[in-house]
């Protein structure tokens, strides 16, 4: 199949989609861990980038550290066009035999025996694609800030960092041991990436070198460079394992503000997410937040901010309950993604809810953090009538195909139910903490966390993560009384679904509806009862 020429994946209405979509070639080589790409495994990034502001191109190199799990002689490198891959070499040997298949590169190689490890060394250079609104449309940023001074970064995730430079462009290979970045800017401006400063140098010609290690390992589209006037405001944290550096990199003239405004919004949001989660993954990298032009990105040990210190979503509150106004939604979100998203990574694009649900539930824990469970709820609450179910949250596998932007609100419901379900939020705390200790710093698919979540819990939720994960559906619980007598189902839903939920006659009943009528006696005459707000079903009478 992904040798084929067009892909045409058929999928039944029973997963909410009403006709086939057809996915190219060109598609299952961007999305797919194909014989091209799984035969490497990435050790080592070492990427220096020179940019030029005044003509919006790029220059640089990526010396690519691999081994080699299976013995073929033929590499996807992807660069995206209209970057250019100007020369290759092999462990110090410079190669001709490379060229450009559309956005990937197919280099030749000999001597790849299986468990030998090789360095491969790319140059680069061109004009890159340049963001029209980041984050959501990826490429890189050429701005100024307020004083006309230059300011760049970029922001890649749904376009893929082979928008800007040579990798292997797919989620489920980070490199295990290191990524170096190397940045070179003029000596006016500052160059700042992933991970710790680990060397600056003077390069004599008008130019500075900035040098950041990362020692975890990174999803590749999280090894950013910003470049800017900045200044730093050095800080640290007393975390779960000890001293964590949470350095704030801002425009200069924005000193105070960060200082007023970033500092006790991390902290808290820190040590709420260490009692939740566990303890920040990266110490050995540090904690950073670097002013950005433009709203915000979960880039590793080095958060995109630009969320005008303001508390909200840029001022706005999200969910519509007042609830949002009272913190800095981008400090919030965006650091839960080091956790999950960061930390725990989804393998394929098409599992990404694992990132996005999870880490729009933090707000909701961060919430309740503040100002107690029922605050939590009602955010929750708040977020849910934005769900669209549109198409289902998980996308297609092997094609690069995310599923619905329902990942976020929807996937937190789903987070949110398996909480009501378990309704020991000691044992809740628990599992979220064991998912962080068992797929550290790894990749993982969805259905690996589903048996994850199952097997810890004890509880089978496959039925629910059918549900809310592949259909659009919305259960609904019918429900009938007479002579004190309550009967309900559930309906518009898989016939499977058997999630428990709480209903409130003239007190709170815990019932376990099927898609089969069950009848239970009332204690005392009713003609209406509600339903738990905490779950995502609806509640409908019939006569």
């Amino acid at each position: 199949m992904r040798n084929s020429a067009v892909l045409i994946f058929l999928l039944s209405s029973v997963f909410g989609l009403a006709q086939s979509k057809a996915f190219t070639k060109e598609d299952s080589l961007l999305g797919s861990n194909h014989v091209y790409r799984s035969w490497w495994d990435v050790k080592v990034y070492n990427l220096t980038v020179k940019p030029d502001y005044s003509s919006k191109t790029l220059t640089g190199n990526n010396k690519i550290e691999y081994s080699v799990l299976e013995s073929l002689n033929l590499m996807q490198l992807d660069l995206q066009a209209p970057m250019m891959i100007d020369s290759v070499f092999y462990d110090d040997l410079k190669i001709k035999t490379f060229k450009r298949e559309n956005n990937r590169w197919m280099v030749s190689l000999e001597n790849q025996i299986k468990n030998s490890r090789h360095v491969l060394n790319v140059f680069f250079s061109g004009k890159p694609r340049e963001a029209k609104n980041p984050p959501w449309d990826g490429g890189w940023v050429w701005k100024k800030d307020s004083l006309g001074n230059p300011w760049m970064s970029v922001a890649c995730q749904g376009n893929g960092p082979s928008i800007w430079y040579p990798c292997k462009d797919i989620q489920s290979d980070e490199p295990d041991n290191a990524t170096i970045l190397n940045i070179i800017v003029p000596d006016t401006l500052i160059g700042i990436g992933n991970g710790r400063l680990a060397k600056k140098e003077t390069l004599n010609n008008g130019y500075d070198k900035y040098t950041w290690l990362v020692v975890n390992p990174i999803n590749n589209y999280n090894i950013i460079p910003y470049i800017g006037k900045y200044t730093l405001l050095h800080d640290s944290i007393e975390g779960e394992k000890g001293k964590l550096i949470t350095d704030y990199w801002v425009l200069n003239y924005h000193k105070q503000k960060a200082i007023a405004h970033l500092k006790p919004n991390v902290t808290k949001t820190i040590k709420c997410f260490e009692y939740w989660f566990g303890s920040y993954p990266f110490y050995e990298d540090s904690y950073k937040i670097v002013e950005a032009p433009y709203l915000g990105m979960e880039h590793q040990s080095n958060v995109a901010y630009g969320n005008y210190y303001l508390n909200g979503y840029a001022g706005r509150d999200l969910s519509n309950t007042g609830w949002g106004l009272k913190w800095d939604f981008i400090v919030v979100h965006e650091s839960g993604h080091e956790w999950f998203g960061n930390n725990i990574t989804a393998s394929d694009v098409a599992d990404n809810w694992i990132h996005e649900g999870f880490t729009s539930y933090a707000e909701v824990l961060f919430n309740e953090c503040e100002f107690g469970k029922e605050a939590g709820n009602d955010y929750c609450e708040g977020v849910k009538k934005s769900i669209s179910n549109d198409i289902p949250i998980i996308g297609q596998y092997g094609v690069h195909k995310e599923g619905s932007g329902d990942m976020y609100n929807k996937g937190s419901q789903v987070v949110h139910m398996i909480r009501q379900v378990m309704n020991d939020d000691d044992k809740f705390r628990f599992l979220l903490r064991e998912m962080n200790k068992m797929f550290y710093h790894k990749t993982v698919s969805s259905k690996e966390l589903e048996a994850f979540i199952n097997k810890n819990t004890e509880i089978d939720f496959t039925p629910l993560f059918n549900q809310y994960l592949r259909t659009t559906q919305i259960p609904v619980l019918e429900y009938k009384i007479k002579n004190n007598k309550l009967s309900f189902r559930y309906t518009n839903c898989l016939n499977e679904f058997n999630m428990p939920v709480k209903i409130k006659t003239d007190k709170e009943i815990l019932i376990k509806p099927t898609n089969q009528w069950q009848t239970i006696t009332l204690e005392k005459k009713t003609k209406t009862i509600s339903l738990d707000r905490n779950v995502y079903v609806k509640l409908e009478k019939i006569k």
